[in-house]
């Protein structure tokens, strides 16, 4: 997802610097999407894996 997010923010820089505007903020919004989504799937996992840890044996 912040793969992702990165691409999309970099698709907006460059269509901003174009003056492509309504293609920017698309791309902007979409990274953000990605990161908000990348950030709350971080934090589900973190607290899963925490919780879930198998025994060595």
């Amino acid at each position: 997802m912040f793969y992702w997010a990165i691409m999309f923010l970099v698709v907006a820089l460059i269509a901003g610097v174009i003056g492509l505007g309504g293609a920017a903020s698309l791309a902007m919004n979409a990274a953000y999407i990605c990161f908000v989504v990348g950030l709350i799937l971080l934090i589900i996992h973190a607290f899963s894996g925490a919780a879930h840890k198998a025994p060595r044996v």
